[in-house]
């Protein structure tokens, strides 16, 4: 008998053994596969703040070209002309509200909106800017110091004829930015957000007071050779720290994301080292005998659920696991307070009842080809019910886990991104639309020209105002942009519901009446349209009086976008030649002409 039960101790202990070496390994290759998405999750944030404050950037440039593009500078030192301009620019800027200057090819000043406080000629930080002029891109310094406040210089250069002759350089300051207002917004009490030139000083941060400063050594030193997002590890004091670095940013910088390494690992780690722990104690209590074994058992599922739920209690992401019908089986807890609902209400409803209705049947058919591809993984967005209400966006991951025994299930991991795609939607908007008027743009118009001729004809009216030079010059240039909005929104209540109006220049508008093919109704329209801009405008207090000269050409389906607007362009231009759009009323109305481009 005790023969017996030695061998039932032995096997037990053996079984144990086995069972927990098996254990190990397992938790050793979901800690390895956890911290994979974990890093991964990581890197795709930092990339996307990443683009989002490369473009932020970018859009400083455009102010900068916006400026060039309608000022003609003098460019002689010290014009009078040039340095109003300049200062008119740095009251309407919210980035470059530190100064602006123009230099010539060498970097001597000609003229700027402060006598002192700029960085001198030879300042290193503005070797960069130089380098990226040289290459034909727009400048970006790195950190320079005047008088004890951090800038960057932002430079673009000024044509004539094609050729740059001088340089317009626009300065930040970095604590006064629109960008560090949003890295700010990016803090925590565990992670730290900074943007480093690639000298590693510190230019914008989510902690004010770094800037200027520089960062640990090992992560400049990442920032100069990285060709993509890398991770370091470094010490800060007694502390072990992690960074994502992403490089890539104009002029050199390079973005950087941290937080001590405890709280990167976070629960995971810390609930592995419980897990070999209780393994162990597994195999002690193994050699009591195989009558412990399903106590043994009943603690380990025990333990086991708790692990589960502390890992996902917390976590940032909604976790679910769905059936084949799309029914919820089941719900991390971080669900209930993402989503505002009570915890376990989501178990057993349907996913689809809390997308948004015009995002239902898309996301019906993803889920439909997904149950067909075994390990599938598909990615996708839609808007989710809120229990306050409203709908959020959320980047979804599915994954087929039907085939896995422990899941059985469709596996989603959901990430609310409405912030982040209403910054992206701003930024297309921002893109497509004349910030002046608020119009769609050029580039609006085209697509919807190219559109409209694919499959229909359409009525291109061209207008130019005439006479808006001698307000613009008379008023200035502030009176001359008031003008032009009480333009857009006389235009406006012109034009038919499908209609395009669109700003296209400094004082030209483009009028598309998709499916009109009668000469008549374009002549009604012109006729609206001239009515409209001639009756007297009140601007800064005085009453003024301009016309307009419109172009008309009708083109058919399948015309070239290119050539319709450029006889528009022809018809508008043969208006002006012949006085103006009221004279040319008053004579033979003129629909055709030569585009002036062209001559």
């Amino acid at each position: 008998m005790r023969l017996r039960n030695w061998i039932a101790v032995v096997v037990s202990v053996v079984l144990l053994i086995a069972a927990g070496a098996i254990g190990v390994l397992v938790n050793r290759s979901a800690l390895r596969a956890a911290d994979t998405v974990h890093r991964a999750d990581s890197q795709a944030l930092a990339v996307n703040n990443t683009t989002l404050s490369g473009q932020m950037q970018l859009l400083t440039a455009a102010e900068l070209n916006e400026l060039a593009g309608a000022t003609t500078f003098r460019l002689t030192k010290g014009n009078a002309s040039d340095r109003k301009a300049l200062n008119r620019f740095v009251a309407k800027t919210n980035v470059l509200k530190y100064g602006a200057a123009i230099t010539d090819l060498r970097g001597q000043v000609l003229n700027a909106t402060r006598s002192t406080g700029l960085p001198a000629v030879g300042d290193p930080g503005f070797t960069r800017m130089r380098e990226d002029l040289a290459r034909a891109r727009p400048g970006f310094s790195s950190l320079m110091k005047v008088d004890g406040v951090s800038i960057e210089a932002v430079a673009i250069p000024i044509l004539r004829n094609g050729a740059p002759v001088a340089v317009l350089v626009g300065f930040m300051e970095f604590a006064k930015t629109p960008l560090q207002g949003y890295v700010a917004t990016l803090s925590d009490n565990t992670h730290f957000t900074e943007i480093i030139d690639s000298g590693g000083r510190i230019g914008f941060s989510s902690d004010g007071s770094k800037i200027g400063t520089n960062v640990n050594p090992a992560v400049s030193t990442a920032a100069r050779h990285a060709t993509g997002p890398t991770f370091v590890q470094f010490t800060s004091g007694k502390t072990r720290m992690i960074s994502i670095v992403v490089p890539g940013m104009p002029g050199g910088w390079s973005y950087v994301r941290g937080q001590s390494v405890a709280s990167f690992e976070g629960a995971v780690h810390s609930k592995s080292q419980t897990l070999n722990l209780t393994l162990l104690a597994m195999l002690l209590i193994g050699v009591i005998g195989i009558t412990l074994l399903g106590y043994r058992t009943q603690i380990q599922r025990r333990r086991a659920d708790e692990r589960f739920q502390a890992l996902f209690q917390h976590a940032p992401d909604l976790v679910s696991v769905l059936d084949p019908t799309g029914r919820i089986a089941f719900a991390s807890p971080s669900a209930a307070s993402l989503l505002n609902v009570p915890l376990g209400s989501m178990q057993g409803t349907s996913v689809f009842d809390i997308i948004h209705p015009e995002d239902r049947e898309r996301i019906q058919a993803a889920f439909a080809a997904l149950l067909g591809e075994r390990d599938g993984v598909r990615r996708m967005q839609a808007r989710v019910f809120n229990g306050d209400g409203s709908y959020r966006w959320y980047e979804i991951t599915a994954s087929n886990k039907l085939h896995n025994r422990a899941l059985a299930g469709v596996v989603i991991n959901a990430r609310d991104v409405s912030e982040n795609r209403a910054f992206q939607e701003r930024l297309t908007h921002e893109a497509l639309h004349d910030a002046l008027t608020g119009l769609p743009n050029r580039r609006r118009m085209q697509d919807a020209l190219d559109s409209t001729l694919s499959r229909d004809a359409v009525a291109v009216l061209f207008v130019d105002l005439d006479g808006f030079k001698p307000v613009n010059d008379m008023h200035g240039h502030e009176a001359g942009d008031d003008l032009l909005r009480q333009v857009a929104e006389r235009l406006s209540a012109c034009v038919r519901q499908e209609d395009v109006l669109s700003r296209v220049g400094g004082d030209e508008f483009v009028v598309l009446m998709p499916g009109v093919y009668d000469q008549a109704d374009a002549d009604a329209m012109s006729a609206r349209v001239a009515a409209a801009i001639e009756m007297p405008f009140l601007v800064h207090g005085n009453q003024v009086g301009i016309g307009a000269s419109v172009g008309i050409h009708l083109a058919g389906p399948q015309e070239d976008s290119d050539l319709v607007l450029r006889a528009a362009d022809h018809a508008m231009y043969a208006v002006k030649k012949a006085g103006g759009g009221r004279r040319a009323r008053e004579a033979e109305p003129v629909r055709t002409g030569r585009h002036r481009a062209a001559d």
